[in-house]
């Protein structure tokens, strides 16, 4: 393990404290590094806690019970009465529940020992960095400045006037939109838009490509199509947004189809601009430090996380791969461990990806399509075993059957290659088979792995059974 170097302030400082950033700096903390850690934001936790992940899962779940109240679910089991939205309460919910968690984060820097410094961060040289109107020096940095909301060109996004916003702002409207217009059929526009078509509003979602879920499996994305449509979300596939005019009372938009041509206007209430997230670099001075981009605005680092200049390394929505918190606390841990000297290894053919919707949405490793693609096109190459809720004793008891459970295996090794479902504990059930995948696990394993009964898992044992074409329940 490293030793200290006193020439410096400290051992190691991480620019940003989101997921990434919080993580590597408690690591390095507690592997006896005097560790900082830049934040400019007034609560530690990045998009994530403040403004992502969080608070969306917070009126996803209350926005849940509103909509099982009102639409028939409740009154399926004799549960009767009106049920009332208070808005602003449950917005003071979803306040108190990032403030419960940003602050669980700061406690976590004193009882770690972490400094945290208050400001934007830039370089000054490779060892050099500006926070405020201070410097201070770091043997090594990690760039961990996360990402931000992608703009479309012709829809110019305002926040405060709450009527073209992106993800940010639809988390802090003040009523209930009348229609409101998604622009992007991602995991963002889909849990957004859930949360206002529960609560009430008219809700149209407009994707650039003919599905929605662009890099989930071919099955899932038709799947969640069906699903969103029956729960009353109008789907305009196949077209782009060219422009939206903020008006007195509303969002008048002009859309037409992705290939050009048949141009139509939408009126809407309120538009959520979706299209996805750009990394976090302005402002860095990276050529400072001797680093350059590469050609989608990503810092370019190694196997290890290291940077091409000695002492500066990178992590999370900055640098390749998919944009998840969790991604990005796997590679905290990894790069403090490396940058203490032991070995941080993260396994990026092994990390999950939910929506959480209802029913929730998840994935692991390849989807079908990616799987014959990777054999050079040979389906024979890979079995697949697919088990539907509908026969899942606890779904069926619990009258929510929506989805499957689809599981990919190597047909000449039976190694598990991918795991794909929509169910309603799809979010917590896709850890099993990450951790399946992590160990190198064969469907058989899976198949013969016991599960409780009666439990929404079980579908999963069922798919693996599935893949050997011997399934017990279908």
């Amino acid at each position: 393990m490293k030793m200290a170097d006193h020439s410096y302030d400290y051992d190691v400082l991480v620019i940003g404290a989101g997921p990434g950033g919080y993580v590597a700096a408690i690591r390095a903390a507690q592997l006896g590094l005097k560790t900082a850690c830049v934040e400019s934001r007034e609560t530690l936790g990045g998009t994530c806690l403040n403004v992502g992940c969080i608070p969306s899962k917070a009126l996803l779940h209350g926005s849940e019970l509103y909509d099982h109240a009102n639409n028939g679910h409740m009154a399926t089991w004799g549960l009767g009465g009106e049920v009332t939205l208070d808005l602003g309460r449950m917005m003071e919910e979803k306040t108190a529940a990032v403030g419960d968690l940003t602050k669980g984060v700061e406690f976590l820097f004193k009882k770690n020992k972490v400094t945290w410094l208050k400001g934007l961060g830039s370089f000054v040289d490779a060892h050099t960095v500006k926070v405020g109107e201070d410097t201070v020096t770091a043997k090594d940095i990690v760039i961990a400045t996360g990402s931000s909301v992608t703009p479309l060109p012709g829809v110019d996004v305002d926040n405060d006037k709450k009527r073209i916003v992106d993800s940010t702002g639809a988390l802090d409207l003040e009523e209930v939109p009348e229609h409101l217009v998604v622009i992007g059929g991602g995991v963002i526009g889909l849990e957004l838009g859930s949360v206002w078509r529960r609560l009430g509003a008219k809700v149209t979602v407009i994707e650039f490509l003919d599905q929605l879920l662009p890099g989930m499996d071919g099955e899932v994305r038709k799947e969640a199509g069906k699903i969103f449509k029956k729960q009353g979300m109008e789907l305009v596939l196949g077209h782009k947004v060219t422009g939206a005019k903020a008006t007195a009372k509303g969002v008048k938009l002009t859309v037409e189809k992705s290939a050009g041509g048949d141009e139509q206007t939408i009126d809407a209430s309120h538009v959520l601009v979706s299209i996805g997230r750009r990394p976090n670099t302005e402002g860095l001075e990276l050529d400072r430090a001797g680093l350059q981009l590469d050609n989608r605005g990503r810092v370019e680092i190694d196997h290890d996380f290291k940077t091409a200049v000695e002492g500066i390394w990178a992590i999370g929505d900055v640098v390749t791969g998919p944009m998840l918190a969790h991604k990005a606390e796997d590679e905290g841990i990894a790069v403090a461990e490396n940058i203490a000297g032991l070995t941080g290894i993260v396994n990026h053919d092994v990390i999950p990806n939910v929506v959480y919707t209802a029913p929730e949405i998840a994935g692991v490793g390849l989807t079908q399509e990616e799987a014959i693609e990777k054999a050079g096109g040979d389906k024979k190459a890979i079995k697949v075993g697919k088990f539907p809720m509908m026969a899942n004793s606890r779904a069926k008891a619990n009258r929510d059957t929506d989805g499957f459970v689809k599981v990919i295996a190597d047909a000449e090794t039976d190694r598990v290659i991918g795991v794909w479902m929509v169910n309603t504990l799809a979010g917590t059930m896709i850890a099993q088979a990450a951790q399946a995948m992590e160990f190198g696990a064969t469907s058989e394993d899976i198949a013969y792995t016991c599960h409780a009964h009666p439990t929404h898992a079980e579908a999963f044992k069922e798919a693996a059974m599935a893949v050997q074409g011997k399934p017990i329940h279908m």
